[in-house]
């Protein structure tokens, strides 16, 4: 068996295609986390002279304290935004590459399958065996992968837990210090 000019220049075209797919999804989302960045970088900027007004605006320290206080919330606020806007952004990634992932290990899977079908049919006889041995340890490669599909969606849904229970404690922690 083997392989025509037309499958390889397929195979090649598939694999640049994906390459780039991969590389597009990454750069995009570096440029969604440089802007964020910058965006961050200038509010943070933009705040800290408003706050440097207002404390110099203070007639004594009583008013001093309070407003410091007052400007608390609003930056852990502002913090919790920011943190979750990279896990979203990095999850998003994440998700759209395993995306990527699962339709070429299905594209793999179906090819593997063909050529196991077509070797099959033009194999000699007796060799029954083998190709059920290769085809159990196919179907043993799929339960793998399913497996750890499922493993990896399972500790992703965990870590958003995770992220969601701690986002909350440090906005109430950072509330009830205020208070």
């Amino acid at each position: 068996m083997s392989i025509n000019p037309e499958q390889f220049a397929a195979a090649n075209k598939a694999a640049v295609d994906s390459l780039l797919s991969v590389a597009n999804t990454a750069l995009a989302s570096a440029e969604r986390i440089a802007t964020l960045n910058l965006d961050t970088a200038r509010s943070v900027l933009e705040d800290s002279a408003s706050s440097a007004k207002a404390l110099m605006a203070a007639k004594d320290p009583q008013e001093a304290l309070k407003i410091q206080a007052s400007l608390a919330q609003p930056n852990v606020d502002k913090a919790v935004a920011y943190s979750k806007s990279v896990y979203e952004i990095s999850t998003e990634t994440q998700e759209q590459l395993a995306k990527m992932v699962e339709a070429q290990f299905g594209d793999f899977q179906k090819n593997v399958a063909a050529m196991l079908e077509k070797a099959a049919k033009s194999a000699p006889a007796g060799s029954d065996v083998a190709v059920a041995a290769v085809q159990s340890a196919i179907a043993a490669a799929n339960s793998a992968f399913d497996n750890m599909r499922k493993t990896a969606k399972q500790v992703t849904d965990m870590a958003q837990s995770n992220v969601a229970a701690a986002t909350s404690a440090t906005t109430k922690a950072v509330k009830k210090s205020s208070k």
